[in-house]
């Protein structure tokens, strides 16, 4: 998707004040308006303003369109085209989402607008009425063993709140989060009434947590299913052997390498993937590893296996044009 600098797009600077958004806003209608403008490009310039001034006129909106330029800032450059926002910009933050999806206001705005904002927040006329809080959503980052047992986690919070200047400005809040045994990433825990406070007396919504599996040394998620790359010498890939392996739920088990193994082959650990309602399974992936040639004897080995065992890996490159 395409990247859009709402700043630029209104020609104001970041730290603009909400009158100067409102003016360069008020100009740019003035300009792009399918009814006045003689521009060839008219609507879309004017769906475009329309999209920057709905974002940086809101307050809320417009701390997490900051937020995600600053973690992009701090990677360092972009690709306008193609864009994809940085890996868990969002975590740490509660946003609020409305359950009925874009409103008619938004129908026409970019992916690049849909993907960071979701569901358009429900504008609320009457304050006075009873009214459910809003939902809320926020992303909490688990080990994989966490996953596999199951844990209490402490997590800290950022949520927008005004404060009595009427400024706008973060309050962290601090949670004990009840991690159960089975988690995958892509999940959702839900905490009843931890959203937004109701109006009129109403229920508060609810905060859901969407579960993120963090990066592991050894293992990597697909799913369900973990792969893990097991290094084995050319002798015990040639000949088969047993080797004892490490599994995330702590336990060693003893796998068996057929013989004439090749690089890359899987070796399939059934359920000792992530745990759920279906288990995952844990897959071993070969990689080859060659004894360096330092010595004298071991160049003489390597030597002697070509003698005795001739092996060409590219013969189907032969008769073949380079």
């Amino acid at each position: 998707m395409e990247f859009k600098d709402y700043y630029k797009t209104l020609g104001v600077e970041r730290s603009a004040s909400q009158d100067e958004i409102r003016q360069a806003y008020r100009k740019l209608a003035r300009k792009y308006h399918p009814d006045v403008s003689k521009e060839a490009d008219a609507q879309e310039r004017m769906r475009d303003v329309n999209e920057a001034n709905d974002v940086l006129r809101d307050e809320e909106k417009r701390a997490q369109y900051n937020a995600m330029l600053d973690q992009i800032a701090s990677r360092g450059s972009y690709s306008s085209e193609g864009f994809q926002a940085p890996p868990n910009w969002d975590e740490g933050f509660e946003f609020h989402r409305s359950s009925d999806g874009h409103s008619a206001d938004h129908a026409e705005f970019s992916e690049f607008f849909s993907s960071l904002f979701g569901q358009a927040q429900q504008q609320r006329s009457q304050r006075n009425q009873q009214v459910r809080g809003e939902d809320q959503h926020a992303a909490i980052e688990v080990s994989i063993e966490e996953s596999l047992k199951g844990t209490e986690k402490e997590i800290v919070l950022r949520a927008l709140k005004h404060d009595a200047q009427g400024q706008l400005t973060f309050e962290n809040r601090t949670l004990n989060v009840k991690i159960p045994v089975g988690v995958q990433p892509g999940q959702y825990i839900r905490l009843s009434g931890q959203g937004s406070p109701g109006y009129g007396g109403a229920a508060a919504g609810d905060l859901y947590l969407e579960i993120r599996i963090a990066p592991h040394a050894r293992y990597r998620v697909e799913g369900s299913d973990l792969y893990m790359n097991l290094p084995v010498t050319p002798t015990e890939a040639a000949l088969g052997t047993s080797i004892e392996i490490p599994t995330p739920n702590g336990k060693n088990v003893s796998v068996s390498v057929p013989p004439n193994s090749r690089a890359g082959m899987k070796l399939r650990l059934r359920d000792y993937g992530l745990q759920g309602k279906t288990h995952g399974h844990l897959y071993l992936v070969l990689e080859i590893v060659l004894p360096p040639a330092h010595s004298e004897a071991v160049k003489q080995a390597y030597q002697h296996l070509a003698e005795v065992a001739p092996f060409d890996p590219r013969h189907d490159w032969k008769g073949h044009a380079s």
